[in-house]
């Protein structure tokens, strides 16, 4: 319904201007927030002028936009004010500037749900600027080395367990980072060790001995260790930077930072770093032991709500 009623209106006018135009052609009631916010997620909107976290915010508004306009035309009235604002070329997202936009991570996650596939990037790619920290080899680079310990970095796409005649657990888990995809396999222990951590669409870092595969003509890896990427920064980085002014710690402001980062500290073992500046100075101000943080994403995406998008870091 919701799709022959957009194919509808497309074919019936000009191209759709904004989530607003798009919503008051396709008609609020073939339309939900649902049918919207996969539309949305999947990437089906980007054309119509804003960021899919502004869309995504703009939903609710276009919808009831949208009723009002058809309410009136059932009541054979007009909207001199939303003719005067469409004339005057006011921007439709005016009232949405500042919204964070979506992380990598949230934008493919949104067209995985939807799409079941990743349409406009690969999840990996979100870290591309801290793996050089992590690893020193893309995977179409590893070459057998007898005796030797390797890292490489790669999305799980595929987990296959099985049990070993003793009856111990063995694991096989396909990495892929863009680059190629490699077969890695975790023994008894070592599986049993970091289970809770190999989950499907997980970006994981590995260690372990790269050597030929005779059976395959590949290569194959037997992991020792493996890291998430919080735990990947927490050994390789110096800190978690926020850039700020005076202006973001006065008043209530100071209590919600402090309540953001209580959310935050369990396991925490990275600084988190200050840099503020002020009329008269600026400085890098290293809070203190208890303020240590567990650099997850979700601290990240909450610290850039709070302070801006460009203003987060990690140091190394």
């Amino acid at each position: 319904g919701p799709i022959e009623a957009i194919v509808e209106a497309r074919a019936s006018g000009e191209i759709f201007s904004d989530l607003f135009d798009f919503c008051e052609r396709v008609g609020a009631k073939k339309l939900n927030k649902r049918v919207l916010e996969a539309l949305v997620r999947s990437g089906a909107l980007d054309k119509l002028g804003a960021e899919r976290a502004v869309l995504w915010r703009a939903i609710p508004d276009a919808l009831q936009a949208a009723d009002q306009t058809a309410k009136n035309q059932d009541a054979g009235m007009f909207d001199l004010f939303g003719e005067a604002e469409a004339e005057s070329g006011r921007d439709p997202y005016g009232d949405y500037k500042g919204i964070r936009p979506w992380t990598d991570k949230e934008r493919l996650t949104g067209e995985k749900d939807t799409l079941g596939l990743y349409l406009t990037g690969h999840p990996i790619d979100e870290y591309e600027p801290e793996l050089k920290h992590f690893i020193s080899k893309r995977i179409v680079e590893l070459q057998p080395a007898r005796g030797q310990t390797q890292k490489m970095a790669g999305l799980v796409v595929e987990i296959r367990l099985k049990k070993t005649k003793k009856g111990d657990n063995l694991c096989f888990v396909t990495l892929d980072d863009r680059s190629a995809r490699i077969d890695v396999t975790l023994f008894g222990d070592t599986y049993d060790a970091v289970r809770e951590m190999v989950q499907k669409d997980v970006v994981l870092i590995v260690e372990g001995e790269v050597a030929e595969d005779h059976f395959s003509g590949g290569i194959k890896v037997r992991v020792s260790k493996v890291h998430t990427i919080p735990q990947a920064r927490a050994q390789y980085a110096s800190g978690v930077q926020v850039r700020c002014d005076a202006s973001n710690f006065r008043g209530r402001k100071m209590k919600e930072f402090e309540m953001l980062m209580n959310a935050h500290k369990i396991g925490g073992a990275l600084p988190m770093k200050i840099r503020y500046k002020r009329d008269d100075a600026e400085a890098v101000l290293t809070l203190g032991d208890q303020w240590k943080v567990n650099a997850t994403d979700e601290l990240l995406i909450a610290l850039m709500e709070r302070f801006g998008h460009e203003s987060v870091s990690l140091t190394y």
